[in-house]
């Protein structure tokens, strides 16, 4: 576990430090993006705009995020890993975040949570959003407040309650 822990933070040092001391505007906005309120604004435009699987798309999203939430309350409150940005001494991270804890990145289990949901209902999409989905959650090492295996615990995350909620329906 040790060894883990270490080149975790190897390689959020190494990640981190392509973003040291630059403009890091254009990787702000791409964190922006997994926000949230691009989901909300995608599903509503979905459900009214899309006949043939507009609504079905809303109600399994809304089934992945009501679950998805809880248990990223519940590891987060359980696992308390401190983020990097608090842990590390002589360290400031681009943004501040909105949590104490790190692990799992809701951001990036949010956003491959929506970027499994697309994928399902439109294939053709696949690439593009996974790209997108993991584009966000680099953006949150980039940005000094997430470390690597945080990333990866939050796409699991995201979906595995993407898979089980459209297994539900």
């Amino acid at each position: 576990m040790k060894t883990l822990t270490q080149t975790d933070t190897q390689l959020f040092h190494w990640l981190f430090g392509l973003t040291a001391k630059r403009d890091c505007r254009l990787v702000i906005w791409m964190s922006r993006t997994g926000d949230g309120h691009l989901y909300l604004i995608l599903g509503l435009l979905l459900w009214i705009f899309e006949a043939e699987h507009g609504a079905l798309f809303i109600y399994s999203a809304l089934l992945a995020y009501s679950l998805e939430l809880p248990v990223y309350l519940i590891l987060k409150k359980f696992l308390r890993r401190q983020r990097p940005c608090d842990l590390l001494q002589n360290f400031n991270a681009h943004i501040t975040p909105s949590d104490k804890f790190s692990l799992p990145s809701g951001h990036t289990a949010a956003a491959f949570l929506m970027a499994s949901l697309i994928a399902s209902f439109y294939p053709s999409m696949m690439i593009l959003v996974y790209c997108w989905a993991s584009i966000i959650g680099l953006s949150r090492v980039l940005l000094g407040v997430h470390y690597p295996s945080d990333i990866i615990a939050g796409a699991a995350l995201g979906l595995s309650m993407s898979y089980f909620s459209l297994s539900l329906l």
